[in-house]
């Protein structure tokens, strides 16, 4: 009997739920724009900076610099006939690359992004 009791009282207080989502328009678009660039990083899309193009000896001091300074990112000398160059970063995509070239133009202002191109 007290079972029955209790599970009509629980009856009687059930509440029917709505939940209404007051959602900004400008919403959609930023997923469809997060979609595109996910999109691209499928695609092998990605973002470097460049603080460094000359000889040899020069890079290898920029480097040795940079990486003393910005353990977070990888670097890397690269040689493109006929200079030396050190690039930083493998990043998705370019506000990831924008973030961390105002950081590093702090101690290299010559310092850009670019997307290198693939073969």
């Amino acid at each position: 009997m007290a079972a029955l009791i209790v599970g009509t009282a629980l009856t009687g207080f059930a509440q029917d739920g709505r939940v209404n989502i007051d959602q900004d328009p400008i919403i959609p678009k930023l997923l469809e724009i997060k979609t595109d660039m996910t999109k691209a990083n499928k695609l092998g899309d990605r973002y470097r900076i460049q603080i460094f193009s000359g000889d040899n000896n020069g890079a290898s001091n920029v480097i040795k610099d940079f990486r003393s300074q910005y353990s977070e990112w990888a670097s890397t000398i690269v040689y493109d006939t006929p200079n030396y160059k050190v690039w930083v970063g493998n990043f998705r995509n370019s506000l990831e690359a924008d973030r961390a070239l105002q950081q590093i133009k702090n101690t290299f202002p010559a310092a850009f992004r670019f997307s290198p191109e693939r073969n």
